[in-house]
């Protein structure tokens, strides 16, 4: 089967740089939480603390700024669209998909043999991405109020007493980075189960040639090659064009159910 045509609107380029950070913040704390949970060799645990400091303060802060671009960036709802829609829209149950949890649940436990068409992000992603913020910031909190410098401000003091001192806290801090270790190892399962189009996208920006999905109808209306065979349609470039592809689905389901009146219907 041929998989879906992965455009940049999907994932517009402010979006592409906040997954960067998140990367590359998200490696550094995971091997300096590691080194400082279990210094392997001298010499470097200042450095350590202090990079593991700064890169825990990136992620916390490039987690809210992705958070309130969701509601002033557009992005595509669907892969194979280019049909745009404010960004949180997507992370939320949509019209495509909200159904389709146990059919996404068969596809990757591989009990299906085919993925659902539908919208940007699968049931179990929205569900797992939308826990990713409550993770990174009581992830953030415990890092705080084990922090020297801030460990005896009151707002963390009190979690430091709360959750039984600082070495329940210390374990409780180094839990929650397997956590995201785990989170890491499924996110990149779940994004590359239907090849590496979607991450070249997300990491290089690039587009990939696939099939055309229309929100409206919620059904594949073509092919788009991007100039490579087979060709059969570039995406909607114009609402004519898009005119046509949705009276084709029309007319193709009419013809499936037995029902098709064919009355000047032009191909």
């Amino acid at each position: 089967m041929a998989h879906m045509a992965h455009y940049r609107e999907a994932h517009p380029l402010p979006f592409v740089v906040t997954h960067w950070v998140n990367l590359v913040a998200m490696i550094f704390l995971i091997f300096t939480g590691f080194y400082i949970h279990y210094p392997l060799f001298g010499g470097v645990m200042t450095m350590a603390r202090g990079l593991h400091i700064f890169c825990g303060i990136v992620l916390l802060i490039n987690c809210v700024v992705r958070m309130v671009l969701a509601f002033f960036i557009k992005s595509a709802p669907a892969p194979g669209t280019r049909e745009l829609v404010p960004d949180y829209k997507t992370w939320l149950p949509q019209r495509d998909n909200k159904h389709q949890l146990w059919a996404w649940i068969s596809y990757y436990l591989f009990l299906r043999k085919e993925h659902p068409i539908a919208a940007k992000l699968g049931v179990p992603q929205k569900i797992v991405y939308l826990l990713i913020p409550l993770l990174i910031f009581f992830t953030g909190y415990t890092g705080f109020c084990l922090w020297g410098t801030t460990a005896s401000w009151p707002i963390f003091e009190v979690g430091l007493n709360f959750m039984g001192g600082a070495m329940k806290v210390r374990i409780l801090h180094y839990f929650m980075m397997w956590c995201f270790l785990a989170f890491m190892c499924i996110h990149v399962y779940l994004s590359l189960i239907e090849g590496v189009s979607p991450a070249t996208l997300i990491f290089f920006w690039k587009e990939t040639p696939g099939l055309v999905y229309d929100p409206e109808t919620m059904n594949i209306v073509g092919f788009d090659g991007m100039g490579k065979e087979p060709d059969c349609g570039e995406t909607f470039k114009s609402e004519e064009r898009a005119a046509v592809d949705r009276a084709r689905v029309v007319e193709h389901e009419a013809i499936s159910t037995g029902d098709a009146q064919h009355n000047g219907f032009e191909k």
